[in-house]
């Protein structure tokens, strides 16, 4: 059943009911989504102005899930939620990657947008209805969007493709697809498989293209009804004099100078000193009251964008000299720590990763809330963590930030399918890599996280690592 307001449409193939009108009234756009007795209510607002020197867009995606939705109270002594689960966290992650690219360039206008679970009914998850809440939000709103976009999860059962299964159908299923578009291109795929070929994959996307146009013809529906026009934002830019100025002190040949055939830490360098130089120059010519940092860094993302794109296109030579098809050096070794029940080192180029892996009985396994409904409980862990240090700063160090548990969300997912099964491996495992600074290695004199790091809790995590002997 889905929350009564002014205007609804509804998506009678997928059992999908977006309803708007009466509830958030004050927020930019407001929109409910059903799907079977699961309910969540999306806000967007925008702020009017944007804060001096920003030169960023400060985008924010939460999704928050309370207990009452399943009438259930949190447990512990505090009978009030806390800080966010890493369910709510995975589907805030899952939802901001599809919206943002699909804001206008320049538009630095604080965004955000808010999804919380108003009830629950252990069938239907809530991360989908996210994405499309949030894209319907977001069409009605003033707020200037290219979308609408929606989502759907793809699985494969009984070798049949199925759209948005509930929880039940997706426990005999072998693909786990999430896909979101727009009306004609694929913006975000996520999932995992269990073997699934090229060709049969490729399927699935067609089939996830398809099945989102239902629900982006109802939230155009939706937006025929009660779209609010979109409102005009100040987009943040370079004024022509900064850039004419800066692209003529620094031309395209001496940017590519700076940025290829060196190491990371050589072409920050490089780029430093070319910006200080063009900002000598601004000062020189225009006065240091005409321009800001904001001029300097996005002509100076510009001319670095174009100097590697136009590089690896035309001569098929990336920043460091590699070639297309080149890696950068591997190397890889195991038991590299005494005591621990395994430990092992990946490093890729500049980029270092140590894994170490604890061993437990089952009474160690998570135990999850698990309120839209899914498992209560899981035995393989994987915690990554990616500290400041790693880059050569100095930052925040304390609890895992979004990324990091987005990134060991990741690894986790693409390790599971190849754990032994639980009736000949029934210890739960949990598995630790992190990010290491090349002062522990000193074989590796560089930075220990050159590149995005998405990938190197899973190398490390998967190499076979004996236990030490001397591991209690």
């Amino acid at each position: 059943m889905s929350l009564v307001q002014k205007h609804s449409v509804t998506v009678p193939s997928l059992g999908i009911t977006f309803s708007t009108g009466t509830y958030a009234a004050l927020a930019n756009g407001a929109v409910n989504v059903c799907v079977g007795e699961t309910n969540l209510m999306v806000t967007a607002c925008v702020s009017g102005s944007v804060k001096p020197g920003q030169d960023f867009f400060p985008l924010t995606v939460d999704y928050r899930e309370k207990y009452a939705a399943a009438g259930r109270f949190p447990g512990g002594y505090f009978k009030r939620e806390g800080r966010p689960s890493e369910k709510e966290i995975l589907t805030s992650r899952l939802c901001d990657r599809p919206c943002r690219p699909l804001f206008p360039e320049g538009f630095l206008n604080e965004v955000q947008l808010i999804g919380q679970l108003l009830s629950a009914d252990q069938l239907n998850d809530a991360d989908i209805p996210m994405i499309n809440g949030a894209s319907a939000a977001l069409a009605i709103s003033d707020i200037p969007w290219a979308g609408p976009i929606a989502g759907v999860r793809v699985a494969e059962i009984d070798g049949q493709f199925v759209a948005n299964p509930n929880l039940d159908q997706m426990a005999t299923s072998s693909l786990d697809l999430i896909y979101v578009g727009t009306e004609k291109d694929m913006l975000m795929i996520e999932g995992s498989a269990d073997q699934i070929s090229e060709e049969r994959f490729i399927e699935a996307l067609a089939f996830g293209q398809q099945a989102i146009q239902p629900i982006i013809a109802a939230i155009k529906e939706l937006v025929a009804l009660v779209g609010k026009p979109k409102s005009v934002f100040p987009l943040v830019g370079a004024t022509a004099e900064a850039r004419a100025i800066i692209e003529r002190v620094v031309p395209a040949d001496r940017i590519s100078a700076a940025i290829f055939g060196k190491e990371k830490a050589a072409r920050g360098a490089a780029v430093k000193a070319l910006k200080e130089e063009a900002k000598t120059a601004l000062v020189a010519e225009l006065g240091a009251d005409k321009f800001t940092d904001v001029d300097l860094a996005v002509v100076f993302e510009d001319l670095q964008y174009t100097a590697y794109r136009n590089t690896v296109l035309e001569k098929g030579v990336r920043a460091d000299g590699r070639g297309k098809k080149d890696l950068r050096p591997l190397q890889a070794a195991v038991g590299v720590l005494p005591r621990v029940h395994g430990s092992a080192m990946f490093q890729r180029g500049d980029t270092q990763n140590i894994a170490i892996t604890t061993l437990g009985p089952t009474k160690e396994a998570q135990e999850m809330d698990g309120l839209t409904g899914g498992p209560t409980s899981k035995s393989f862990i994987l915690h990554y963590n990616f500290p400041s240090f790693s880059v050569g700063e100095t930052g925040r160090y304390g609890s895992p930030g979004r990324r990091e548990i987005g990134h060991g969300a990741l690894a986790e997912r693409s390790l599971v399918p190849v754990l032994p099964p639980r009736t000949s491996s029934p210890t739960p495992f949990a598995s630790y890599p992190r990010s290491w600074p090349p002062t522990a290695r000193p074989r590796w004199p560089r930075s220990a996280a050159a590149v995005s790091p998405s990938w190197t809790p899973a190398c490390p995590s998967s190499l076979p690592s004996p236990a030490s002997p001397s591991a209690s």
